[in-house]
């Protein structure tokens, strides 16, 4: 009888594809080692090679602190536009049909298989001042190509997917139960959204726009053929990091690295808190 039970009780435990924890959770310690952190160790170990006031001088000169403001810069102004309009976008996938829909669609992903560097090329030949668009901007006395605003352009173009893939299952699973009842309570459509909709979205548009940040501080090859690479006015970290490495510059590049390296986390890490802090508190409201 009790050898019936046990035999029982092992048919109902459900089966595990990977081996054990210790095996499993061994292998993943030793993966992101190995890929990541001693990488990184080894930007950190580098830098340790300088002293304090040669570290100092190479990640706060004037034109190294201006490539941080606008590659920190451009990066949040290119993920929080691809927060509104990449949420738009998941929006009309998920809640609409119309013809070319499966086109627009893949469309979506496009910046995911384009190479960066083709990407750079056709945005500069689009907003040039001879471009497609950039004759019509021109004369109205927007300039993109060769500007910050062309780096902008190019970030929010390859953080586009990132919003729209995280966004789009999460609207895709909304209960319309719950917005055909506030709408029966006689809540408006704006209501209703940000009642409703908007805090089922929430840590998803955070999610989106914390990749789409990540993705756009670290982006080279889209954007040094449209900012022109203006010392003091469009020179991205990235390049500079480069231009340091072509004169043997190793611990200076480094240094900047380690900058970068440490203001993304902290970014991250603030976002990633955040998200947490909104999906408890929609787990609360669900209690209630």
């Amino acid at each position: 009888m009790g050898s019936a039970i046990t035999k029982s009780a092992r048919s109902k435990a459900p089966s595990r594809v990977m081996p054990g924890f210790s095996l499993s959770l061994g292998f993943t310690v030793f993966y992101l080692a190995l890929i990541v952190l001693i990488p990184l160790s080894a930007v950190f170990l580098k830098t340790f090679t300088m002293t304090w006031d040669a570290f100092w001088t190479a990640v706060s000169s004037e034109r190294v602190v201006a490539s941080y403001k606008l590659s920190f810069g451009a990066s949040l102004i290119g993920a929080f536009l691809n927060v509104i309009f990449g949420g738009i976008v998941a929006w009309v996938l998920v809640r609409y049909r119309f013809p070319g829909k499966k086109i627009i669609d893949a469309l979506v992903d496009l910046p995911f298989a384009l190479p960066t560097a083709v990407a750079g090329i056709a945005l500069t030949a689009l907003y040039s001042s001879n471009g497609w668009i950039g004759r019509y901007l021109e004369p109205l006395g927007i300039k993109v190509a060769f500007t910050p605003l062309g780096v902008v352009v190019a970030l929010t173009f390859i953080g586009l997917p990132f919003v729209v893939r995280t966004v789009q299952p999460v609207l895709e699973e909304a209960e319309r139960e719950l917005e055909e009842a506030a709408a029966s309570l006689g809540a408006t459509r704006l209501q209703t959204f940000f009642k409703v909709i908007f805090p089922t979205i929430l840590p998803a548009l955070l999610t989106g726009f914390a990749l789409a940040f990540a993705r756009a501080t670290g982006e080279y090859g889209s954007v040094i053929f449209i900012a022109g690479n203006m010392p003091m006015v469009s020179e991205i970290t990235p390049l500079f990091i480069i231009t340091k490495l072509e004169q043997y510059d190793y611990t200076g590049a480094t240094a900047i690295a380690v900058v970068m390296l440490i203001v993304s986390f902290v970014l991250l890490l603030t976002i990633n808190l955040l998200q947490a802090w909104t999906r408890n508190r929609g787990r609360r409201f669900e209690k209630i």
